[in-house]
């Protein structure tokens, strides 16, 4: 007589600050696993490979970010032995300091990992790992937004930026995924790794999911490096965001503030965490990003566009910060732009 599977038991961790679409995104995701593939191809459900398991403080229903309810099926208390906890992103700001706020998560989790737990963050969860003291020496990654916020916070983490997943901790016990959507990412790693490739696969067709394996760079943003404190920085970042295209902007920049050219140097990398230069690529690579979008420019006019005249200088530059050649990028996101208008159009169409 076989013996019957015993599900992964994965409890997934809601608190106020979560995102009640990516707490039942998750539930759905993994327990699809071993049950959705047979019922589509076969007409009757599989075996459940996993149960998830919402937990909550006090096991009780809670109003979450977003306004919407999230109900919890059982308390911290009562969830001794999960084998893995997943927890989903937090809705607060890049630049919030949440130490004290979730003293009996982040002790649960503390305990549940010193147990053997396997502890996996999706996006800005990975706070709650900070905060639990569980990512000191290690590497981590976390949703590009909160990259500098975080490692200022909790700097004896190990932060790469550029990774979707990242993991580390003794046992390989702690897992990252670094974008907002990215618990996609993490649910099928989990499936993959606890019951194959095969089985992640068939969850992967069945929801239309796609990797993310270039990583989060090419989605990066100045929001990241947006200044708002220093009024006379912030006059030459948006005198630079209109003429970014212009030969010597940053002579331009220090003529605009009146400062000497050291004095302005020290200021803006004060006030914005990187010198005038590194900033001036940042908006010109982030404008050519959306020319690479939207036109079939060439890449050596893109470059000449955005105030590059050495063409191979620009490859070389946007390769490095972005982590894809221009005709890379091109290919990748004009793509995805084309198809989310032609969505809008017939979604236009049929409401017509």
């Amino acid at each position: 007589m076989a013996t019957a599977i015993q599900p992964l038991k994965v409890a997934i961790l809601a608190v106020p600050e979560s995102s009640a679409s990516t707490v039942y995104g998750m539930h759905d995701l993994l327990a699809s696993a071993g049950v959705d593939w047979g019922l589509v191809m076969h007409g009757a459900p599989g075996t459940p490979l996993i149960t998830p398991v919402i937990v909550t403080v006090a096991g009780n229903t809670i109003r979450v970010g977003n306004g919407l309810h999230i109900e919890s099926h059982c308390a911290l208390a009562d969830c001794h032995t999960p084998t893995v906890v997943a927890i989903p992103d937090l809705m607060v700001a890049p630049q919030s300091n949440i130490s004290g706020h979730y003293p009996a998560e982040t002790n649960w989790l503390r305990s549940v990992y010193a147990q053997g737990a396997i502890l996996a963050s999706s996006c800005s969860g990975a706070l709650l790992l900070a905060e639990a003291g569980l990512l000191d020496d290690q590497d981590a990654t976390t949703h590009w937004a909160y990259c500098d916020a975080m490692s200022a916070q909790y700097p004896r983490l190990r932060m790469h930026p550029q990774r979707a997943l990242v993991v580390s901790g003794e046992g390989q016990r702690l897992i990252m995924a670094g974008g907002g959507s990215s618990w996609n990412d993490l649910g099928l790693f989990l499936i993959a790794r606890f019951f194959g490739i095969e089985e992640a696969m068939r969850v992967a067709r069945l929801h239309l999911l796609d990797w993310h394996h270039i990583g989060q760079q090419p989605f990066a943003a100045l929001t990241r490096n947006r200044q708002v404190d220093d009024s006379l920085i912030a006059k030459t970042q948006t005198w630079i965001a209109e003429h970014y295209e212009q030969d010597s902007p940053v002579a331009a920049m220090v003529r605009l503030s009146g400062l000497a050219e050291r004095s302005f140097a020290r200021r803006f990398v004060r006030a914005t965490g990187m010198s005038p230069m590194e900033y001036v690529h940042l908006v010109r690579l982030e404008e050519s990003k959306h020319v690479l979008e939207t036109t079939e420019m060439p890449i050596e006019a893109v470059a000449t566009e955005v105030g590059y005249q050495d063409a191979s200088f620009f490859g070389r530059l946007f390769r490095r910060k972005v982590g894809l050649t221009p005709a890379q990028y091109r290919k990748r996101f004009s793509a995805l732009r084309s198809a989310l208008a032609q969505g809008e159009a017939q979604s236009g169409a049929v409401s017509r």
